[in-house]
């Protein structure tokens, strides 16, 4: 057994990272806020692995003994013993650092890394009474097939936590990148100026969505689309993260497009919710 890891937030990304390092050989123990959201975690690693078996990735076999190493919680108590835990929860400053306080209590000799995508370590860290431990492991969805982790080190953290994360991304298949703690590190302070674009674009009726996303795809080699990237990332997701650097930059390129705002007020979140710039069954 490689050790032990925990997750705090069963949510896409916090499922994804708890199968990760599943499948590195890790024991893994995710904790949630209550019964149900513990439950829906399990719902997503069990369906994540279901399509690496029928894409032949994975066997029942080998999906059933990685679900024997993960231990879904309420208590926090449970972390205790942990090489590394990785926070997940949702994209507000309040709610993470009261997540970092109750990891201290149990942290021990732990890394704790948080896996924002827009808020500066820095900001986190001051919830710690040791941040020399603390920084960012940023991962990137779906996890458990993006190969990027931006390992985001402010001037608080030590080199032997930084070391110990490169180490485990490292272990679970992943291509760390060592990131200055900057606002929105590099992946989205490039791609959401992209996004918010693509966004005005829209509003100004210069294209309809398909013809956004069918340029860029084609004339720019992009996978996917921006407004279509959008949706699969989630509409509120993007306006948390452009508001999180539009606030500690002030550059409007940051500030959320009128649409963005106006679907996500309506609910209109992408596909998760079956309906964002596009429609989905």
């Amino acid at each position: 057994m490689a050790g032990k890891i925990s997750v705090i937030g069963p949510g896409t990304m916090g499922s994804g990272i708890a199968q990760s390092f599943l499948q590195a050989g890790y024991s893994v123990v995710v904790v949630g806020r209550s019964d149900e959201s513990i439950k829906k975690g399990a719902e997503r690693i069990g369906a994540s692995m279901d399509k690496a078996i029928k894409k032949g990735a994975m066997s029942e076999q080998d999906k059933q003994k990685l679900l024997s190493m993960l231990k879904l919680t309420t208590d926090y108590s449970e972390i205790s013993g942990s090489s590394a835990i990785i926070e997940a929860v949702a994209e507000e400053l309040d709610e993470k650092t009261g997540v970092l306080k109750q990891i201290e209590k149990f942290s021990g000799q732990a890394i704790i890394a948080t896996n924002t995508s827009s808020i500066p370590i820095k900001k986190m860290a001051s919830a710690l009474s040791d941040p020399s431990k603390f920084l960012g492991m940023h991962f990137f969805n779906p996890v458990p097939v993006m190969k990027p982790v931006e390992i985001v080190v402010a001037e608080s953290t030590s080199e032997d936590a930084a070391a110990m994360a490169i180490s485990l991304a490292k272990a679970c298949g992943k291509v760390p990148i060592r990131v200055k703690d900057y606002p929105g590190f590099v992946a989205n302070s490039v791609l959401m100026p992209m996004l918010n674009e693509a966004a005005l674009l829209l509003e100004k009726g210069v294209a309809d969505r398909e013809g956004i996303d069918t340029i860029v795809k084609l004339g720019l080699n992009h996978p996917m689309g921006p407004l279509e990237l959008a949706d699969f990332i989630g509409l509120d997701v993007c306006k948390d993260i452009m508001e999180a650097i539009y606030n500690e930059t002030g550059d409007e390129k940051y500030k959320p497009a009128k649409l963005i705002s106006e679907k996500v007020s309506q609910g209109k979140l992408g596909r998760k919710s079956k309906e964002g710039f596009y429609e989905y069954k």
